[in-house]
């Protein structure tokens, strides 16, 4: 069975940080490129940042450049969201994905609130 989990989210003031997390299970997660989207209320979803399964190599979103980092530990089937410097327009709820060929899966969301 496969799973997602989120964890790590919450209200933040702004230029607070925030570490998300995303333990996976049921599928072989080394091999799998993994992303972080969010979807702010009345807004479509946006991928934030994405992370490959090999070389690690990572992209982000321009709203997010220099202050949100991904990474991903393979050994614990884990993928990490640090952001850092955080707006109240990064407030949304935050998801992981799974990607590999034609497979993608998704998890549940945590949400990230920033305010004062």
């Amino acid at each position: 069975q496969v799973q997602l989990v989120e964890s790590g989210g919450g209200l933040v003031q702004p230029g607070g940080s925030l570490r998300l997390s995303c333990a996976a299970s049921g599928f072989t997660f080394s091999t799998y490129v993994m992303s972080w989207y969010r979807q702010a209320p009345g807004k479509e979803r946006e991928l934030v940042a994405v992370i490959t399964s090999e070389r690690g190599s990572a992209n982000y979103a321009d709203s997010v450049k220099g202050r949100f980092t991904i990474s991903r530990d393979n050994a614990k089937n884990t993928v990490y969201l640090q952001m850092n410097s955080l707006k109240p327009e990064d407030t949304a709820v935050y998801y992981c994905a799974a990607r590999r060929i034609t497979r993608n899966y998704w998890g549940q969301g945590t949400q990230v609130t920033v305010s004062s």
